[in-house]
């Protein structure tokens, strides 16, 4: 049986990353989807029982980011990871273009309102990563921020490293484990899907005259992941680059993330005391009882 380890995915802290050393096609073990499909499903059903625990011990809560370019395949991620499990303690949260509301504010304030309760699981489709990204390749939208002025220097990227870092580790510290996946799409691959939404009818509605936009930065946009990756992958809460050419691979690659995150937690059910058990004794012959009655 294949097992994979998402290890080998993983940003070491510290780490200069280049996007280009990073393969978006790599598979390995396995050479086909129908065996990575067979140990999905095997992890999943690991997973389902993992959330339960987690759920009942109702100490830490798990989140997990997912950030790409346009057509990298977030979406259908969610889904097949996702499936299976308890939907009362899984929340997607997907973010937008920031409100009105959400601009009187600070830009971490908004993610701090979805973060995932005790027991639960979060999933950020996007996050507060678009505010390292997005607003560094288009000016314009970090001018629509209103900032004061003098706070927009020429080190306000690193310094939202520093934020992001820090809030991430506040959550770590309140018992937040996070896992963040970059799903590394090729551009070619990414023209591909672009091309099979606007030919199907069903997936028209995807695409966006944004997303041919953002096409046309593809080297803006990598150097701006490059530098979010070296900067906030750490111990506490690190990145993971997850080939994102070959769908059914990127699914099985996060689902392994999302579970290795469980089971270093480790949670498990809650213990009855002796008090307790001594009542669940009583409540059980009376309910005898009352079955012979």
């Amino acid at each position: 049986m294949q097992k994979l380890s998402p290890d080998r995915f993983r940003v070491k802290p510290g780490t200069r990353v280049k996007l280009a050393r990073w393969a978006t096609d790599d598979t390995a073990p396995f050479t086909s989807g129908k065996a990575a499909n067979r140990e999905r499903k095997r992890t999943l059903e690991t997973l389902f029982e993992r959330q339960e625990r987690l759920w009942a011990a109702d100490r830490w809560s798990v989140l997990l980011v997912l950030q790409a370019p346009d057509a990298a395949g977030k979406d259908g991620t969610i889904e097949h990871v996702m499936r299976g499990l308890n939907p009362q303690g899984v929340r997607v949260t997907s973010f937008k273009s920031p409100s009105s509301e959400e601009l009187d504010h600070d830009y971490l304030w908004r993610v701090h309102h979805a973060m995932p309760r005790r027991g639960s699981i979060g999933v950020f489709n996007r996050s507060h990563y678009e505010e390292v990204v997005v607003a560094r390749v288009h000016p314009d939208i970090l001018a629509g921020q209103k900032l004061p002025r003098e706070r927009v220097t020429a080190h306000i990227w690193e310094e939202r490293f520093e934020d992001i870092n820090a809030m991430e580790r506040h959550l770590w510290r309140n018992g937040t484990l996070i896992r963040k996946c970059f799903l590394h799409v090729s551009k070619g691959e990414q023209l591909r899907r672009f091309l099979a939404r606007l030919d199907e009818p069903a997936k028209q509605w995807k695409f966006s005259a944004d997303d041919l936009e953002k096409r046309k930065h593809w080297r803006d946009y990598e150097r701006a992941y490059e530098d979010m990756l070296s900067a906030t992958s750490t111990d506490l809460a690190p990145w993971y680059i997850v080939p994102a050419d070959k769908k059914w691979f990127m699914r099985l690659v996060v689902a392994r993330i999302l579970l290795d995150a469980l089971e270093h937690l480790n949670p498990q059910f809650p213990k009855v005391s002796a008090a307790e058990r001594k009542t669940l004794a009583a409540i059980r012959r009376e309910l005898q009882r009352g079955a012979k009655a």
